[in-house]
């Protein structure tokens, strides 16, 4: 959501709304509704005419959000929405014009969802017009520290809660953690933090258990389904720096001698490893 939400800030619907709504969290027989709209009377409760996703983000944005899990029923009418540009609610006889940019994210591989007639193959290339890769976030751990600070913030402003931040322990479990359920469980796992705290600082038992005792990094690895070699090593390697690091106190030269490798080497690998 954060990376929609940046290509809509950055473009000329910047200033109209961006709409976000996660296609896997919303019942099928509800989120037809949801997206497009009802009038009065189409269901037993629809008591009033409702206005869709797609009509309020007009002229602005719309984020799908886990796009993989929309059933082929709304497929159709997704891909119909975007070739025509117009809508029409659910119980209504007449189509609505829409203006809206369309952003989706998913976690599934759409091709393979393509082969298995999961997901419709005219929907994949029309909505496949420009793909940003986002790495997992065990990839990118200079981010983390970032998220997290990004997401205490966005928490103090809807519970209206007033947590500065997290302490020194609880940096090194989140940097540790692999993150198998990637932003969104960083995201779920510091809202929760920041209801059970009862300082001003996150302490480490506002933390759930998963992340305060993580498993090594083979185990992490293979739970989250990531079975690339290369990928596994180098998480493998950045924890075992950490730990000696960690135990010589920060002394790089003491550190590069129980890592066995030369102090030039570690010094690369802190810098390639961010831990610098």
């Amino acid at each position: 959501e954060l990376v929609a939400r940046a290509l809509h800030d950055h473009s000329p619907r910047k200033d109209e709304r961006f709409v976000a709504v996660n296609c896997g969290a919303i019942p099928e027989q509800l989120l037809e509704s949801e997206l497009f709209g009802h009038r009065r009377g189409a269901f037993t409760d629809a008591v009033s005419d409702k206005i869709g996703l797609f009509q309020e983000a007009h002229r602005g944005t719309l984020f799908l959000d886990e796009i993989g899990e929309l059933p082929l029923a709304l497929q159709v009418k997704l891909l119909r929405a975007l070739q025509e540009g117009s809508i029409r609610r659910v119980g209504d006889t007449k189509d609505v014009d829409v203006d809206v940019r369309v952003v989706t994210a998913t976690v599934r591989d759409l091709e393979a969802e393509v082969k298995a007639g999961r997901f419709r193959e005219d929907l994949y290339y029309r909505l496949n017009v420009l793909q940003v890769r986002v790495p997992s976030l065990r990839e990118r751990r200079d981010d983390i520290l970032l998220l997290t600070e990004h997401f205490i913030e966005r928490c103090n402003t809807r519970l209206g809660t007033r947590v500065r931040g997290v302490d020194g322990s609880v940096r090194r479990l989140l940097l540790d953690y692999p993150w198998p359920g990637n932003v969104r469980e960083l995201e779920n796992t510091l809202e929760r933090a920041v209801v059970l705290a009862e300082q001003d600082l996150i302490r480490s038992e506002d933390l759930p258990d998963r992340v305060r005792e993580p498993s090594d990094p083979v185990s992490s690895a293979l739970d989250s389904g990531e079975l690339s070699i290369k990928k596994t090593s180098r998480h493998i390697e950045e924890t075992l720096i950490r730990k000696a690091l960690e135990r010589t106190k920060g002394n790089r030269t003491a550190a590069a001698k129980l890592l066995e490798i030369s102090h030039r080497a570690l010094l690369y690998k802190i810098k390639d490893y961010g831990l610098g």
